[in-house]
Parts: C-alpha cells; sequence; structure tokens
C-alpha cells in the first residue's frame, strides 16, 4: 500500500478508529475522503485537517449507496483506497419475549450489507486502478464472540468470511484486499468503552496499526495489533475455551 499515492474512501470516518485512520492517512500524505450518516462530526473531522473531503451517505440505503459509489468516483478519480469502517454495535437480550428484531437487522444492514454493497458499486473502479487497496473493519469478537453482542459478532465473522473470499477471488487483480480485526478500542462504539480500563487507548491502537501498515506487516492480509491476537488466536492454540470464559464472565 503506497500510502502518499493513495486516494482513500473511509466510511465511519466521522469517530472513533475510523476518524483515527483519516487523520493518520492524511497526516502521511494521502487524499482522505471520509464519509457516514451525520454532517456535523464529518465537517468537524474535514475542518480539523484541511485538505480531507467528506460526504455523507446512510449505509442503509441501498440506492443510496449505489448513487454514492457513482458520485466519490466522479469527484475522485484517482480513488485507489476504501476502508469499510462504518458499524454499529448494541447489546440484545436473545431471550426477551418478544424478540424485537429492529437492532439484528438494523445491524447487519449496517455492518455486513454496508460493504458488500458498496464494495460492488466500487469494484470496477478499483479493478482498473494500476493498484488498490480494499479494506474491511472486522473485529476480535468476529473469533471469540461477546455474548452480550450476538449479532455485530455475527456480522463481523461474516464479514471477516466474506473478506476471506473476495481476497482469492481478486487474486490476479491489481486489488490488495486486507482486514483490520480491532480488540476492543477506547471509543464510543459502545456506552462505557471510551472510559473501559480494559480498552486499549485509541492513539496507540492507530499508531500500531499505521506501523504494520507501513513495514507491510500482514500476514495473509490481516492486520493484527498485539491485543487482538488472544482472540484471533484462540482456536489455533487450544485456548478457546479459557479466552470465551475470561470474555463473558
Amino acid at each position: 500500500m503506497d500510502i502518499a499515492r493513495s486516494t482513500l474512501l473511509i466510511t465511519g470516518g466521522g469517530s472513533g478508529i475510523g476518524r483515527g485512520l483519516a487523520e493518520a492517512f492524511h497526516a502521511r500524505g494521502a487524499k482522505v475522503v471520509i464519509t457516514g450518516r451525520r454532517e456535523a462530526p464529518l465537517r468537524e473531522v474535514a475542518e480539523a485537517n484541511p485538505g480531507m473531503a467528506w460526504a455523507t451517505l446512510d449505509m442503509d440505503d441501498p440506492a443510496a449507496i449505489r448513487a454514492f459509489a457513482d458520485t466519490v468516483v466522479r469527484d475522485h478519480p484517482g480513488l485507489n483506497g476504501v476502508i469499510h469502517n462504518a458499524g454499529i454495535m448494541k447489546t440484545e437480550d436473545l431471550t426477551a419475549e418478544p424478540f424485537d428484531l429492529t437492532t439484528a437487522e438494523a445491524i447487519i444492514t449496517t455492518n455486513l450489507l454496508g460493504p458488500i454493497r458498496l464494495t460492488a458499486g466500487l469494484l470496477p473502479h478499483l479493478k482498473a486502478q494500476p493498484a488498490a487497496t480494499l479494506m474491511t473493519v472486522t473485529s476480535g469478537l468476529a473469533f471469540i464472540p461477546l455474548t452480550a453482542t450476538p449479532t455485530y459478532n455475527a456480522t463481523k465473522a461474516a464479514l471477516h468470511s466474506w473478506t476471506i473470499s473476495l481476497r482469492d477471488q481478486l487474486r490476479d487483480t491489481p486489488v490488495e484486499v486486507l482486514e483490520l480485526a480491532p480488540p476492543g478500542v477506547a471509543t464510543d462504539l459502545m456506552p462505557g468503552h471510551a472510559d473501559n480500563p480494559a480498552s486499549m487507548p485509541l492513539a496507540d491502537y492507530i499508531a500500531e496499526v499505521m506501523s504494520l501498515i507501513e513495514g507491510g506487516d500482514t500476514p495473509r492480509g490481516e492486520i493484527l495489533v498485539e491485543r487482538v491476537k488472544p482472540l484471533r488466536q484462540a482456536e489455533s492454540s487450544g485456548n478457546w475455551d479459557q479466552v470465551f470464559a475470561m470474555l463473558n464472565r
């Protein structure tokens, strides 16, 4: 990934990991376009980082995604990178009677269908570039579920599997497919995450991620900071039961 020659679209770029990545890439010379549902935080980030572009996008709306893909390519013809960072995480009680599907369906639409739909809209353009990067943002919870957030875990596990398939299908194209799997990071993704002492500080996370990207340390296309490796490697190391109990008890 040649950062200085990249024009990157980052979804969910108005806060948290998305903002951290946007500012880090921008500082290293990349042209960055951030998108999200709410105009105010996008405008704030762009104003704090002169030269950064922004546009709103509702990841729940298939027609809006198709139109956005056409618009962003028109406005930024050098686009050669996409980071699928937008996501929502909510607790659910699967034993509730009746069980309300509204939350589960919203999570699936944003976290899974959103990246699939946006990739479909942008992939023809990315394949036509001399070199391009498509990065999904999954989670350590794709590998060990936090049982309080079942649908979130499931969407990240599905996105992990989908990313593997996409990478293989694009193996003979100029598109590099990467997967960023964060641990718990101190953001506002969930209430309490930002203040949880067990959460990895956002600045530390972004710094470690960028060092891995710049150093090309992405085995199997995965970008894994040290804090997430116990989750990612739990099954292969034979520690799945212990890590699951530690996470959920």
